[in-house]
């Protein structure tokens, strides 16, 4: 039996950051994780080696498991693309 492109795993996901792509974990569960652990972790960014940067790249990281954080991360991006139109 021959695999249909449905039955295919489509890859590991690349999380576009600047231009780079950096592959992400294939576990759904390891993504989840990974995002809550950036955003935590981010939290505590006043202490040496964590830092704030860890926030918005832990939100990026859930973005792509929750449609309601990815909602947000989209609204922000527009806002953040017509802000930079009218300068």
């Amino acid at each position: 039996m021959t695999p249909t492109p449905d039955d295919q795993d489509p890859g590991p996901r690349k999380l576009s950051i600047f231009g780079r792509e950096v592959p992400m974990p294939r576990s759904r569960g390891l993504r989840i994780a990974l995002g809550v652990l950036l955003i935590l972790c981010g939290c505590l960014g006043f202490l040496p080696v964590l830092g704030f940067w860890m926030i918005p790249l832990g939100v990026l990281v859930l973005s792509y498991e929750f449609a309601s954080v990815r909602r947000w991360r989209r609204r922000v991006v527009v806002r953040w693309e017509r802000r930079r139109r009218r300068r």
